[in-house]
C-alpha cells in the first residue's frame, strides 16, 4: 500500500482519506485499504467526503476539476487590419496583402498593444494554460505578453482557433464584393450573416462548429483559468456557444459590440446567478458560464497604447 501511495505522488498526486480507514486517489477510481497512521495529512480536511487532489500549477484541485474561467483576448492591430481600413476608406476594390492570411503579422502599433497585455496578465491571476490559433499574429501576440518560459510548457495550438475563412471574398471590400461577386452580396442577403457561406469559406455557423468541438474536448481538462488568443470572431462565437446565445441573440449583440484589438473578454462558470442580461443586452445562463467581461482595454490605457477597433472577422459585406 505504501508503495502505491508513493508511485502516485511521484506523479503528481497525493491521497487524502476518506470514510476512514480507504483512501482515494485523484485520477483513479479504485480505492485502497490502509490504516490511519499511513495516510498523511498536510492539508486540513474539511469534511469526510472524498476530496482528491492533483496539484496543477503549483494549486491543488480536485478530481473533477474542470476549466471555470475563460480569458479570452484578441490578437494586436495587424498588418491586415490597417490595410483593410485603409482600402476601405480610399474605396478600392481589394486590400492590399501580400501574405496569406495565416502569415499576416502584428502592426508597430499591435505590438505595442501586447506588450502592454503584459500590465494586464501580472494582475489577472494563476494562468494554468495558454490556447492559442495558430496565425501569426495570435502567436505573436501571445509571446510578446506573457513570459517566454511560461509558454514554454503551458501552450497549446490548435487549428480551430483560426480566424474565420473568406474563400472567395478574401482580400475583397465591401465595393469589390459587389463589383466582383453580385451574386454573393444578394446571397448573404437572403441568408443573413450567420448561415452565409462564401464559396470556400466559412460561415459564422462553420466556426461555431469547429468551436464546440474544440471546447468539447479541452474545457474538462484539469484545469481552471485558461487565456485564449485568438481573433475577434472567434470570441464572438465562444460566447455563442457557452452561453448559448441563438442566432438573433449573437447577432443584435455583435451589431452593438465590436472586439477590439488585445481586448480581454472574461467568461466564469459555476455561479449561482439567475438568467439574466449583462452588457449589450446578452443573455446568460444559470448555473452555467457568465460573461463578466467584454472587450476591456484598460490595459492599453494604462500604458499608453493606442486603442484600435477593426472589425477585421469582416467579409466585405453589409451587416
Amino acid at each position: 500500500m505504501l508503495e502505491a501511495i508513493a508511485l502516485y505522488e511521484r506523479i503528481g498526486y497525493r491521497a487524502i482519506p476518506v470514510f476512514e480507514p480507504y483512501v482515494r486517489f485523484a485520477g483513479s477510481r479504485c480505492f485502497a485499504k490502509a490504516l490511519t497512521a499511513e495516510i498523511r495529512r498536510p492539508w486540513p480536511v474539511t469534511s469526510g467526503l472524498s476530496t482528491p487532489v492533483r496539484t496543477v500549477a503549483g494549486r491543488p484541485y480536485g478530481r473533477a476539476m474542470t476549466v471555470t474561467r475563460l480569458l479570452l483576448v484578441r490578437h494586436g492591430e495587424s498588418e491586415g487590419n490597417v490595410a483593410a481600413s485603409r482600402a476601405e476608406r480610399e474605396g478600392s476594390l481589394t486590400i492590399d496583402l501580400d501574405v496569406r492570411d495565416a502569415d499576416v503579422p502584428l502592426s508597430p502599433t499591435g505590438e505595442e498593444q501586447a506588450r502592454a497585455l503584459r500590465t494586464w496578465w501580472e494582475g489577472a491571476g494563476p494562468i494554468d494554460e495558454y490556447w492559442v490559433s495558430p496565425y501569426l499574429r495570435a502567436r505573436q501576440t501571445l509571446a510578446l505578453a506573457i513570459d517566454d518560459a511560461v509558454l514554454s510548457t503551458r501552450t497549446r495550438v490548435d487549428d480551430r482557433l483560426r480566424d474565420r475563412e473568406l474563400g472567395i471574398l478574401d482580400l475583397l471590400t465591401s465595393r469589390g464584393v459587389r463589383e466582383f461577386h453580385p451574386e454573393e452580396a444578394a446571397r448573404r442577403r437572403h441568408l443573413g450573416k450567420y448561415y452565409h457561406r462564401p464559396p470556400g469559406g466559412e460561415s459564422w455557423a462553420d466556426v461555431a462548429l469547429r468551436l464546440r468541438s474544440f471546447l468539447g474536448e479541452n474545457l474538462d481538462r484539469p484545469v481552471d483559468t485558461v487565456m485564449v488568443v485568438a481573433h475577434d470572431a472567434v470570441v464572438m462565437l465562444i460566447l455563442a456557444v457557452l452561453l448559448p446565445l441563438d442566432e438573433t441573440e449573437l447577432l443584435a449583440f455583435a451589431a452593438e459590440n465590436t472586439v477590439r484589438n488585445a481586448s480581454v473578454t472574461e467568461l466564469v462558470r459555476g455561479g449561482l446567478v439567475r438568467g439574466g442580461l449583462v452588457r449589450g443586452g446578452l443573455v446568460r445562463g444559470e448555473n452555467g458560464w457568465e460573461l463578466t467581461t467584454f472587450s476591456s482595454v484598460e490595459h492599453l490605457a494604462v500604458e499608453g497604447a493606442d486603442i484600435t477597433v477593426h472589425s477585421g472577422e469582416d467579409d466585405g459585406l453589409e451587416h
